[in-house]
């Protein structure tokens, strides 16, 4: 056990040795296990039999499936198994898209050339696959005319209608009337150079 610095407390939640995820060869504890993998004869064989058929072909013994009757096991290469696993798991995060929630701001009064280059922005966002908050921001006296803002918002919605599509209809919360708009299922339109 490794003695903390002085002034450092010993905790034994950060001191573990992580535990592997499957159990392997000898700390594989049942009588009886189903056998399958590569260059292996599947079928029900004792426990003892098992190792030694891993071992013959020089490979690991893993417990798949412990909740099965009997448990899963198969000979394979642990090592190999867990990198191709990881490997795995990374391609797929990295083949996830990512989307964010872009938020666009806007006043009762808001005038048409901000309106115009608002939208520009919201269409961009659509297109690139992410979702766009849109919202009119009350101050003060301003909340006397939720109507303009409900308009604006709503005029917003049917100005991105071929992007994106409205969740639900403005709803004030607070100081402030959302509508969040999602992108339009579709592929990204290629654009051709000639």
């Amino acid at each position: 056990m490794a003695v903390p610095y002085r002034g450092q407390r010993f905790n034994p939640r950060y001191n573990k040795q992580q535990e592997p995820e499957h159990r392997i060869n000898e700390k594989i504890r049942v009588p009886m296990v189903r056998l399958v993998g590569d260059n292996v004869e599947v079928g029900v064989y004792p426990i003892d039999e098992a190792k030694k058929i891993a071992r013959q072909l020089e490979m690991d013994l893993v417990e798949i499936s412990p909740n099965a009757d009997p448990p899963v096991c198969k000979v394979i290469d642990y090592k190999k198994f867990l990198y191709e696993k990881k490997r795995k798991e990374k391609d797929m995060k990295a083949n996830a898209k990512q989307s964010e929630v872009k938020e666009i701001r806007f006043t009762p009064s808001t005038d048409d050339h901000d309106f115009d280059f608002k939208a520009k922005h919201a269409e961009k966002f659509l297109k690139d696959g992410n979702k766009v908050k849109a919202y009119v921001q009350f101050k003060g006296r301003a909340i006397m005319f939720k109507e303009r803002g409900e308009l604006v918002l709503l005029k917003f919605a049917e100005r991105l209608a071929e992007f994106g599509q409205p969740e639900s209809l403005p709803k004030l919360e607070g100081k402030r009337m959302l509508l969040m708009l999602t992108p339009k299922s579709g592929k990204k339109k290629k654009e051709v150079v000639e």
